[in-house]
């Protein structure tokens, strides 16, 4: 019987380990590294698992069960500023949440910003964002995963590299041989970072990405709230009103533009729950996962 058991517990190890095989995002040149010095470091802080000094960039899937597959996937792309990653509760937890609905997961180490080892840093998230979804699309066959149903997630800074992913699709910023398609299908934004106007813009993510002095141009053009048109995908907005850390105001001003452009939207506002609460809000009873869950079954993506 204890043969048994560790015989059991092996294959389902195996298991457990081919099904969360990490990939490079990049096979070869990693576009606007100026150095491959890998320096990554993995700490935990408070039960939260945060990576930094990211310069190689990875995807590991998260799929779900062929009996309860749907078909549908979504990549996600954990908040820290645009400094860290914080990979566990913005990321690998929500995966095996969705694992559960059915939905394909995938979850993004995007490099992190840093003009001593990159040529052009703004950009450098959204490449690797842009290449993740790339790489869902072109393998969507193998992973059971329909090619016109793959969304995107991001919490905090990553709700700001999801909604420029989502509102900048028109130029690809890697190599696109086979002109894949890069607009994602929906948009998951939780506490995002969606403005870099002075007023309601999280200084911090902002001069990370784009530096402590950019123009007016470039403010503008990463204020994901005046690039929406009637071209954008549908959202689904999470914030909490005693957000310290990111305004709320983000992500109303993204959900009216939403609106404007006759964008299909849901936006839900929790009176409190502070900041970086992943998917459980402790001030409320509610969970917003749930109210996810309805909105993917009501738009065809959970089924």
């Amino acid at each position: 019987m204890k043969n048994y058991l560790i015989l059991a517990a092996i294959i389902f190890m195996t298991r457990f380990t081919t099904a969360q095989q990490t990939i490079k995002l990049y096979s070869g040149t990693i576009p606007n590294n100026t150095t491959v010095v890998d320096s990554e470091k993995w700490e935990n802080h408070n039960g939260i698992t945060i990576v930094s000094d990211i310069t190689q960039p990875t995807l590991t899937p998260f799929l779900p069960s062929k009996e309860l597959a749907t078909g549908t996937a979504v990549i996600i792309f954990p908040g820290g500023g645009y400094g860290v990653n914080a990979i566990s509760h913005e990321g690998t937890d929500v995966a095996k949440e969705f694992n559960k609905w059915g939905v394909a997961a995938f979850v993004l180490k995007y490099r992190i910003p840093n003009e001593a080892k990159m040529t052009n840093k703004e950009i450098v998230p959204l490449q690797d964002a842009q290449r993740a979804l790339q790489i869902v699309r072109e393998r969507a066959k193998e992973w059971g995963i329909n090619p016109e149903r793959i969304g995107i997630m991001g919490f905090s800074a990553g709700g700001h590299l999801a909604s420029t992913v989502g509102t900048h699709f028109s130029k690809a910023m890697i190599d696109n041989p086979a002109n894949t398609n890069l607009r994602p299908d929906f948009m998951i934004l939780i506490y995002p970072v969606i403005s870099f106007k002075d007023d309601i813009t999280h200084m911090g993510s902002r001069d990370q990405l784009i530096g402590k002095s950019p123009s007016k141009e470039k403010i503008e053009f990463y204020s994901n709230e005046l690039q929406v048109t009637e071209k954008t995908p549908p959202a689904f907005l999470v914030h909490a009103g005693d957000d310290d850390a990111v305004a709320a105001e983000n992500s109303i001003r993204f959900y009216q533009s939403l609106l404007r452009n006759k964008v299909k939207t849901e936006l839900h506002l929790y009176q409190g729950g502070g900041h970086g609460f992943g998917m459980n809000n402790k001030i409320t009873e509610d969970k917003w996962m749930e109210r996810l869950k309805s909105w993917m079954m009501g738009n065809g993506w959970g089924k």
